[in-house]
């Protein structure tokens, strides 16, 4: 049960969620932007402290540093309840630690969208949110991805993509795991043998990761509705 869960391992629940939200406080745009221009990335263009906005107003090369180093967030951040379940081998261990290594991803994107060390204003989580999917289930990623490309060649608009992206994301990984279950996808499954709470605990988990990437949108939202959301074209 979900209770005896955190009842034997709520130090690990809480190192996992501490040490997480830490790594993610540490803002890659903002630490670029304010080496490359002496700005503060939150005061140009949307106001977003992430990948999209250094792109357009500050350069590739810093919007590069600044993908791969929200990107690592995500990787450090599972990481770390990893590394502290390590020789967790049985099934039902291989769940529990699947769950706080989802537990250590929301708080990941939770620390990349509200960081501590920047009065709480930070950037929209998506390419953490990647690198969540990547460290947790690979194959979320890879669908999700898809689903992004899809929609962003066909509007040029990266936001509508990562919306998508992110409404599908829980359905994907909670449709990965009761395949896992059936034995239709048990030979790329992650976690073997996933349990009924597993799957539960996942999809809660990365339904709230899909509805923080939401609102932190809801400005981008906003535009989609009234058509001035922007759009990448091939000459930027």
């Amino acid at each position: 049960m979900l209770i005896d869960f955190f009842a034997h391992h709520w130090l690990l629940v809480i190192i996992s969620i501490v040490c997480s939200y830490l790594v993610s406080s540490v803002n890659t745009s903002i630490i670029v932007t304010g080496i490359v221009r002496h700005e503060d990335i939150r005061k140009l263009g949307s106001g977003n402290a992430g990948f999209t906005n250094v792109l357009r107003c500050v350069g590739k090369v810093p919007a590069v540093i600044t993908f791969v180093g929200d990107f690592l967030k995500g990787v450090l951040s599972i990481m770390i309840p990893y590394l502290l379940t390590w020789g967790w081998d049985s099934a039902d261990a291989q769940s529990e630690r699947g769950i706080l290594m989802y537990i250590a991803g929301l708080f990941a994107i939770l620390g990349h969208m509200f960081p501590l060390y920047y009065k709480f204003k930070g950037g929209k989580g998506v390419v953490t949110t990647a690198s969540v999917m990547l460290m947790t289930d690979w194959r979320a990623l890879v669908l999700t991805l898809l689903i992004f490309l899809i929609v962003f060649i066909i509007t040029k608009t990266i936001s509508k993509g990562s919306l998508t992206a992110a409404v599908f994301y829980p359905f994907i990984t909670a449709g990965l795991r009761f395949a896992d279950t059936a034995g239709i996808l048990s030979v790329t499954a992650p976690t073997k043998e996933p349990t009924p709470m597993f799957i539960a605990c996942v999809f809660a988990i990365t339904l709230l990761s899909s509805l923080a990437v939401i609102i932190k949108h809801k400005e981008n939202i906003k535009r989609i509705l009234n058509g001035t959301e922007k759009k990448i074209t091939a000459k930027k």
